[in-house]
């Protein structure tokens, strides 16, 4: 917990301008979690400050970086943040398991499987003999973690192909950057990859798509903004602005013109070259951003669904009880 501590502190120190003034210290601080970026597009907002109308003068941010989404439940539940970025299984399991009956999906972060977008993608060795699903029988699969989203659409495909874990193949979790050397060196016999290194792996011809999320189950709210609802009744209007800020953000980085600037910003943050985001990011090999940050809430249910389908969940959550767009709603109001 220390480190991870002072590892968030770093980054938000880096990504954030320098010392505040006491009227800044004054302010409501939105403090946010982030785990995968550039597909979580907060870090790369909240690093261009200048254009954003609102921060420094009615709220500040700050970021903290976990290692995915569901350490990101204790985080919020202890409140070390105040939105988390959560996967749609980790917001399930939040309201579940954690009993957080306040927690509100408050926005978007990025959606699979909309249409001419990017799908994260489950893929074998270019030389495989695995063609079809049925043909994972008695392979090992390689997982990013047990009860994701990406082994929760690779479960219900299999399921959908009369395969049960255990009974019909192993899984194992890998971190996504090693899941391609474990496919070459036939460790594992599929992956469950997303952008961008299925990108990377199927461009050096070394594997090919078996199937996506999308084929599994659809659209996805992949990763949403959750926050509790006390926090949201003490910081409503600083909320508003904290999510037009956000649209503007999204919407400079999605439009084209912008894009070399945009490669320019994610290389800086990412402390990566822009050829490593040059071929997909922004474009519709890129997952899906709602430019209004507004959560795909027909999705959610149906991914939640999918997740007490396959014995992830006991109970039947509403998202409508669940959810409060009224903020983005209000921000995109303002044009």
């Amino acid at each position: 917990m220390k480190r991870r501590h002072l590892v968030a502190t770093g980054i938000a120190a880096a990504l954030l301008p320098g010392p505040r003034s006491p009227r800044a210290q004054a302010m409501p601080k939105i403090r946010f979690g982030w785990a995968i970026t550039p597909a979580q597009l907060l870090p790369v907002i909240f690093a261009n400050t200048e254009m954003l109308r609102h921060h420094g003068k009615t709220y500040t941010a700050e970021p903290f970086y976990f290692r995915g989404s569901t350490p990101q439940i204790t985080a919020i539940a202890a409140g070390e943040i105040d939105i988390a970025a959560l996967a749609f299984s980790s917001f399930g399991l939040a309201i579940q398991n954690a009993r957080m009956n306040d927690l509100r999906a408050v926005g978007d972060l990025y959606q699979d499987g909309v249409t001419g977008y990017y799908s994260s993608q489950y893929v074998v060795r270019a030389d495989s003999d695995i063609h079809t699903v049925k043909d994972l029988k008695g392979k090992v699969i390689a997982s990013n973690g047990l009860g994701g989203a990406i082994d929760m659409a690779m479960r219900k495909m299999l399921r959908d192909n009369g395969l049960e874990d255990k009974r019909d193949y192993s899984v194992i979790e890998v971190e996504f950057p090693n899941m391609g050397p474990m496919l070459q060196e036939k460790k594992v016999d599929m992956a469950g990859m997303v952008a961008p290194f299925s990108l990377t792996e199927a461009k050096a011809g070394r594997v090919r798509p078996l199937f996506t999320i999308k084929d599994s189950m659809g659209i996805a709210q992949t990763t949403l903004m959750a926050a509790r609802t006390p926090f949201i009744a003490r910081n409503r209007a600083a909320l508003v602005d904290f999510f037009e800020d956000v649209r503007t953000g999204t919407r400079w980085l999605l439009d084209k013109s912008h894009r070399p600037a945009a490669l320019a910003l994610v290389a800086r943050v990412t402390k990566q070259p822009e050829s490593v985001f040059a071929d997909w990011l922004f474009t519709g090999d890129d997952y899906f951003h709602d430019p209004d940050v507004r959560p795909n809430l027909k999705a959610l249910q149906d991914n939640l669904r999918v997740q007490k389908d396959l014995g992830f969940l006991k109970t039947d959550i509403d998202v409508s009880k669940h959810a409060d767009i009224s903020m983005v709603d209000e921000a995109a109001a303002r044009g």
